[in-house]
């Protein structure tokens, strides 16, 4: 009879020692390549969310994570409210995450394009109310009964003295109702008031 097949003789020890360090590079691959899938997760930042808030329940204890701020945004977009946006985020950021803007705003009067604070309020104003001031905002003449004695001060022809003075008559007599009641100020004539009449108003 034939003889049996002899069991074939053991791999070289080099063969095996291959096999081992090919198994462990294997093995580190897919053990770093899990690491960092899970750091990427992790560090994902999360997304832009609105906080719930009342005129009775603010949320004062709420303090922005790092890497997030808080920006209350009102006038015409779509939902106003508190949201927390992005430490990048910009102002067509804080706008989108409050629903976008209403049919009335106006986007000429806001810089889409400006980097947010944390902590600030955005306001979209609606057309025609960014420009909308009173003639006393834009009126460059100093108001007689609102000016303290350094503003009157700065007046021509008007030093510490008369300043007081004017200010010590507004208190006895009531508000000034017209330029010309400075002549009742001592030390206001006709000619010095000729000279305040530009730069003044009541």
């Amino acid at each position: 009879m034939p003889a049996a097949d002899a069991p074939s003789p053991p791999p070289p020890f080099r063969r095996r020692l291959r096999l081992s360090v090919g198994a462990a590079v294997v093995l580190g691959i897919v053990v770093l390549s899990a690491a960092v899938g899970l750091g990427l997760l992790r560090g994902r930042a999360a997304p832009d969310a609105a906080v719930p808030w009342t005129e009775q329940s603010a949320p004062a204890t709420a303090v922005a994570a790092v890497g997030e701020l808080y920006v209350h945004v009102l006038g015409a977009v779509g939902s106003p409210g508190l949201y927390v946006l992005a430490a990048d985020a910009r102002v067509m950021d804080a706008i989108a995450a409050a629903g976008g803007t209403s049919d009335t705003a106006d986007l000429a009067a806001v810089n889409l394009a400006r980097r947010l604070e944390d902590g600030e309020q955005l306001v979209v104003p609606a057309v025609g109310a960014a420009t909308a001031t009173t003639s006393a905002e834009t009126d460059p003449r100093i108001d007689l009964n609102a000016a303290d004695e350094g503003t009157l001060d700065t007046l021509p022809r008007i030093g510490p003295a008369l300043a007081a003075r004017i200010v010590a008559w507004r208190d006895e007599n009531g508000p000034f109702r017209a330029v010309d009641d400075l002549l009742a100020v001592p030390g206001i004539g006709e000619k010095l008031l000729a000279g305040l009449r530009d730069a003044v108003r009541v």
